[in-house]
């Protein structure tokens, strides 16, 4: 029976009650990842994801998402897809024990950036560049360069092509006027305003 609402009848059809029909290709946002810079000379680390058609729309949504509440200075977004990520390790095992050198494979060598998680709960952080033909050689390339004393839980891998950067004519998205601090959560003084309250509760 058909309904009366013209919205409903222009949904489209999702078959019959327990018979789950294949859904169409790309009928679904795809998922990037989003990387901020807080500060000038601050690495860039790994903020979360969002949901878009597109890298060029991602980078909008992004920008909206994670910006807005807190000051940044430059952003990129990756396909979750373009994410190369090693195994995850635990307690005091670095992840470089499951690393290894990889045979040479022809072609031309391409830029990777490298991102490490240094802390359980934290973010990855940006740590540097490689050049590789591969993911997994750049994962080596980045024991053999970029390796510390310090244990890393993770690594990930990305093609610097398939990186969305902000743009040179971009950077002022995100600059913010001297009158205008409400994007700097310090400036809103919540400390002050609580014990300013708590003393005139107690008198």
């Amino acid at each position: 029976m058909n309904s009366l609402d013209p919205r409903v009848n222009r949904l489209p059809s999702v078959g019959q009650p327990g018979q789950a029909e294949p859904k169409a290709p790309l009928d679904q946002f795809g998922t990037f990842e989003v990387f901020v810079q807080p500060k000038e000379g601050k690495p860039f680390q790994h903020e979360g994801a969002v949901h878009a058609p597109n890298l060029e729309m991602a980078f909008v949504l992004a920008k909206e998402a994670f910006t807005r509440r807190f000051q940044c200075v430059s952003l990129y977004v990756a396909d979750t897809r373009h994410v190369f990520v090693s195994p995850m390790t635990e307690g005091n095992i670095t992840v470089f024990d499951f690393i290894h050198d990889t045979p040479e494979q022809p072609g031309a060598k391409l830029s990777y950036e490298i991102f490490m998680l240094s802390k359980r709960g934290k973010q990855h952080v940006h740590v540097g560049s490689v050049m590789a033909r591969t993911p997994n050689e750049a994962m080596s390339e980045a024991k053999r360069e970029l390796q510390t004393d310090k244990v890393v839980y993770n690594i990930w891998a990305i093609r610097t092509d398939d990186i969305r950067f902000t743009k040179p004519e971009e950077q002022e998205l995100w600059m913010t006027l001297p009158e205008k601090k409400f994007r700097d959560a310090s400036n809103y003084k919540g400390g002050d305003k609580l014990k300013e309250f708590l003393e005139r509760s107690q008198s």
